[in-house]
């Protein structure tokens, strides 16, 4: 099997292509033939060794991986040889909440993850593909389409009428804007770049704001709504934005913490959220009961991911490097060879 590994040390320039002996599935283990992979924030950190600097070395990076199964374990009866799959994030979180085992069950890491032409999942957390989805399309659902979903449905029971504020045009935001609108909501979403606002206008964002020029956006989203205040903000920026999101949000509102793109420790504003009720949830990409529901809804309504740029396999590096300039509208992909 052709992989990339992060050895001897963290860094871009330490993610090295290697081969390594096909892999045998044990019981209740499904070996998918990888036909694509994509790219989350937490990947690069990963690479970058800012997720866990702790992490045994060698590892073969990547949460997100669709293919197709190409051999099964003894005991497997929930997929076969052929079906198409994705890997679920927590490889044995299937529903409710979760717990310490299912942290130590990730792909991308600790288990070795997709950015390799083989990988080995449980049964149970093979999770079939939708018919109507190309691989590349559907390599980017996993981590970011999921933790969208338990944002905004699972934990956050999004209702038609109510408004979201979404932060940046990455992939958890632009499948944040698909799932509002399908659920009939009002969108609002920031950017650094109006011509990010405008796709984003165009894929059904009602309001746009450009948080360079207008650096209080949480006043903005205020004002788009009346002076109430947005019912959810998805904030992906962590400890940079937390407090202009408890700002934005109204009273009894809910902010789910995905992402810490402006950094992950800071000071927490406790007032506003005793004194406005509100409700601040982190969210763990979610489980399998939840990545079935949103396949079943995007099946339904035909929903495609937004994949900005694919690479070959070859090219990995370059696709790190591409989403870490941050130039990215959506999913950054990278196709088997």
């Amino acid at each position: 099997m052709n992989a990339y590994e992060i050895r001897d040390g963290f860094g871009l320039d330490k993610l090295v292509r290697c081969e390594r002996p096909d892999p045998r599935p044990g019981p209740f283990q499904v070996r998918v033939r990888v036909k694509a992979t994509s790219l989350n924030y937490r990947d690069l950190m990963m690479v970058r060794g800012q997720y866990n600097p702790k992490q045994k070395l060698p590892l073969i990076p990547n949460s997100d991986g669709a293919g197709v199964v190409d051999a099964v374990g003894p005991g497997v009866t929930r997929v076969k040889v052929g079906d198409r799959v994705m890997g679920l994030f927590a490889q044995n979180w299937l529903a409710g909440e979760p717990t310490r085992a299912s942290h130590a069950q990730t792909l991308g890491g600790p288990l070795d993850g997709a950015l390799s032409d083989t990988m080995l999942l449980h049964e149970d957390g093979a999770v079939p593909t939708p018919a109507y989805l190309s691989d590349e399309e559907a390599a980017t659902l996993p981590c970011a389409a999921v933790t969208a979903w338990s944002a905004l449905v699972t934990q956050g029971a999004l209702k038609a009428g109510d408004t979201v504020l979404l932060q940046g045009t990455g992939g958890v935001s632009l499948f944040g804007l698909q799932i509002a609108r399908m659920m009939g909501a009002r969108v609002l979403l920031t950017s650094s770049r109006d011509d990010k606002l405008e796709r984003a206008r165009a894929l059904g964002a009602h309001e746009c704001i450009n948080y360079v020029s207008t650096p209080d956006w949480d006043k903005a989203a205020r004002t788009l709504t009346g002076g109430v205040g947005v019912d959810h903000v998805v904030e992906v920026g962590g400890a940079g934005t937390l407090e202009r999101s408890l700002r934005a949000v109204r009273t009894g509102g809910t902010v789910s913490v995905i992402g810490v793109l402006s950094g992950g420790a800071g000071a927490v504003p406790v007032t506003p959220i005793l004194m406005n009720n509100l409700r601040v949830q982190g969210i763990f990409v979610g489980h399998r009961q939840s990545f079935e529901a949103l396949n079943r809804a995007f099946t339904l309504h035909g929903v495609r991911p937004v994949v900005d740029r694919v690479f070959p396999f070859a090219e990995a590096r370059a696709a790190f490097e591409y989403l870490q300039s941050g130039a990215h509208f959506g999913k950054v992909v990278i196709r088997m060879d």
